[in-house]
């Protein structure tokens, strides 16, 4: 009698083996299904987590997955956040994505040329993103991603940023200003010998500027020349996108010649030097055009209507040069 249940007890034993290795390769989803998205919280324990998982719809049996995720020896790695479960995940799978912590992942970028308010108002669409920074004023904002830095303009850099559900948004914040002063010390580490800059900030300023001017990307760095010959002699930068900043929600789409006779701190028409602060979010290239910048005498561009600009190195050919593709005429 002993030796039918010890018999027993063997077939029962392999029969259960031979499920578990069968179940633990079978996919949990068909082929063709809807993905499964789930999250677990964080502080969630091994059996905690796999009741998550399957109160999220996973057809996985709690006590079975607990039962192989501590037979694989992984039963206090299982990582925290949401995931998104593909048709064909087997068991296995599960566990190994919940231990790589492989979560969803989301994606905002933030456009060269853009100002801090459109950057800001991205990061608020973000729905996914724990929006921390909402309650803050602009100096708490500054004071915990950027410390040192009383003005938000230009010095977050414009990229793709890849976070989880559920991050804070003063991560992107901080990412992207750490960014911003790597490229930048990078440039200003490689930069051209005799720039009229005292500082790398004032080469952002320069950079901001070249980025809201520049319609071809190959005119970058003739465009910066131009800005940096003007500043060399002591001349008035006379650009346009510095007014405009500085008019704030008063630029209706037009600049008129009222405007550039209103001072303000940006209006470049009528205070000597870069304005106090970059006035856009400059990328890689236009920080690379602003310290090392093309070698000439233009002094002058002019859109020419196409996105490309023309140069002169005297006022008397900047003047036909307008009277042709400003005033149309000959």
């Amino acid at each position: 009698m002993f030796k039918k249940i010890l018999a027993l007890g063997v077939l029962l034993v392999m029969a259960a083996s031979a499920f578990l290795v069968y179940w633990t390769r079978d996919p949990l989803i068909a082929a063709g299904s809807t993905p499964v998205e789930f999250s677990i919280a964080s502080g969630s324990g091994l059996r905690s987590a796999m009741k998550q998982v399957h109160a999220a719809g996973v057809p996985a049996p709690p006590l079975l997955m607990e039962f192989l995720a501590r037979g694989l020896g992984k039963g206090g790695v299982i990582k925290p956040g949401s995931y998104r479960l593909t048709p064909g995940t087997t068991p296995l799978g599960l566990i190994d994505t919940l231990v790589r912590g492989n979560t969803i992942k989301e994606s905002l970028t933030l456009i060269e040329g853009w100002t801090f308010e459109q950057m800001r108002a991205e990061l608020a669409r973000q729905t996914w993103l724990k929006h921390d920074s909402a309650e803050l004023s602009l100096e708490q904002l500054l004071d915990k991603v950027a410390p040192g830095f009383p003005h938000p303009e230009g010095i977050f850099y414009p990229d793709t940023y890849v976070y989880e559900r559920g991050s804070s948004d003063l991560k992107i914040y901080q990412q992207a200003h750490q960014q911003l002063m790597k490229k930048l010390q990078q440039a200003w580490d490689a930069r051209a010998a005799d720039l009229p800059y005292d500082n790398p900030y004032e080469a952002l300023i320069m950079a901001s500027i070249v980025e809201k001017e520049t319609g071809k990307a190959e005119e970058r760095k003739r465009i910066a020349s131009v800005f940096i010959n003007r500043l060399r002699r002591g001349m008035l930068l006379q650009t346009d996108p510095t007014v405009i900043y500085g008019m704030g929600d008063r630029f209706d789409g037009n600049i008129r010649k009222q405007d550039l006779q209103t001072d303000t701190p940006y209006n470049t028409y009528l205070r000597p030097g870069l304005p106090p602060t970059p006035i856009a979010l400059p990328g890689r290239a236009a920080i690379d055009a602003a310290l090392n910048p093309l070698r000439g005498k233009d002094l002058y561009f002019v859109a020419r209507g196409d996105g490309s600009s023309e140069f002169s190195d005297n006022l008397e050919d900047h003047n036909r040069a307008v009277n042709r593709y400003q005033r149309r005429s000959q």
